[in-house]
């Protein structure tokens, strides 16, 4: 009977020793999970037969328990690795169906589809029409890497100040290569719809008759457009013409082979206080066509495509799938798993919210038995259980060779 409980507390140290030694193999493995050996006492007798004093008859393995906790994020500067921190999966995509995993190595293919290391698509839940994204559908993410188109100017917002005490100028009517005809101007660039820039300026030609009154001029690249524009100030500095504080030029078409030209001029934050003029760069809301430059994760894994312009195209936000036994799920390689009756169905979410995690960009999920120093004693104790099962072994075949040449 000794031999056959040694032998089962061998096999049971084999199998840990086993269990630790896949742990330490994967410690660089991305994504990867660690398991851990349980085990039981094993009787001769049913459980209910069973006296206050009766002997166990060895040892067996009744699990290998996935561990799941989060390993260690790390920094590694490439935007197409993907790190999840806290619960979660990212849910991919390949000719047998869906599966779910945490290794966010991922990386676009020849197609611009965002693939994992063994070509497996990465799913996200597309834009909508609407704006956001439709979380009722999955699709592939894909990298869409061509050119952003220009957009014409259509606004822009000055923000200044002009001189309460300054006079009207005398050098006779306004003409914007004479300096001597206007007090200040603000200048920016203006966008056609081919993306080619204008120089565009405001000329501000304080009243000769009221003092609270200035008169606005408009010209793209040198050429006055439309009339001049009143601009009108309480006693206080604030704007009171126009009442919508907004002035309308007219169109211009200084590009032939492109739309006129025709921007809103915003002069809300145009004030009229004290001796000094001051004025800041004008945003407008134009841009030029650009290039596809990178792409941008946000922390609730919208993917954005990024353009040499600074335009941003939302391209998918990662499924995150979450399960109420992540226990349960069944393993089909060190990083990929599928859902089981044990695990229950996939919860689809989306990331940093409700219970699920943040998606890190530029980063990755170490292993969690990236802890060698754990998994060396647990190596250490899993070798002294089967030296120490060997030594009954050898301890009970000695005693039985006694016991026989007694015998003899």
């Amino acid at each position: 009977m000794p031999f056959e409980i040694a032998l089962s507390g061998i096999n049971a140290a084999s199998s840990d020793l086993e269990v630790t030694a896949n742990n330490i193999a994967n410690v660089n493995t991305v994504g990867f999970k660690g398991s851990r050996a349980e085990f039981s006492q094993v009787y001769s007798v049913a459980g209910e037969n069973l006296s206050a004093n009766a002997a166990g008859s060895g040892v067996r393995l009744t699990n290998i328990a996935q561990q799941f906790s989060d390993g260690n994020l790390t920094q590694t500067g490439n935007s197409y690795d993907f790190g999840l921190s806290g619960a979660g999966f990212f849910t991919i995509r390949d000719g047998a169906g869906y599966s779910y995993t945490r290794a966010g190595n991922f990386h676009p293919d020849d197609q611009g589809n965002i693939v994992t290391s063994t070509g497996q698509y990465v799913q996200a839940y597309p834009p909508s029409a609407a704006g956001g994204f439709d979380i009722s559908a999955l699709t592939d993410l894909k990298i869409t890497s061509g050119s952003s188109p220009a957009k014409a100017s259509t606004k822009v917002t000055l923000t200044a100040n002009l001189s309460a005490s300054a006079t009207a100028p005398t050098g006779g009517a306004f003409d914007p290569t004479n300096d001597k005809t206007y007090n200040y101007l603000s200048t920016f660039q203006a966008y056609d719809s081919l993306g080619a820039t204008h120089t565009t300026n405001i000329y501000y030609v304080k009243d000769a008759t009221n003092p609270n009154t200035w008169n606005a001029y408009m010209t793209v690249d040198g050429t006055q457009v439309g009339t001049q524009q009143p601009i009108a100030f309480s006693s206080g500095g604030a704007i009171v013409t126009p009442a919508n504080g907004q002035l309308t030029f007219g169109a211009v078409s200084p590009n032939p082979g492109a739309d006129p030209l025709n921007v809103t001029v915003d002069v809300n934050k145009i004030t009229q206080f004290g001796d000094n003029y001051a004025t800041t760069a004008a945003p407008t809301d134009g841009y030029a066509a650009g290039k596809f430059s990178k792409i941008d994760v946000a922390k609730d894994g919208t993917v954005s495509a990024i353009y040499s312009n600074g335009v941003s195209t939302p391209l998918g936000q990662l499924a995150i799938a979450t399960f109420a036994n992540n226990q349960g799920l069944r393993q089909l390689n060190d990083t990929n798993w599928v859902p089981s009756s044990e695990s229950g169905q996939p919860i689809r979410g989306v990331a940093n919210s409700g219970d699920v995690g943040t998606v890190q960009a530029g980063q990755l999920e170490a292993s969690n038995t990236a802890d060698l120093t754990a998994q060396l004693v647990n190596m250490i104790k899993a070798q002294r259980n089967y030296q120490a099962n060997a030594q009954v072994i050898s301890t009970d075949d000695k005693l039985t060779q006694t016991i026989i040449n007694i015998r003899n």
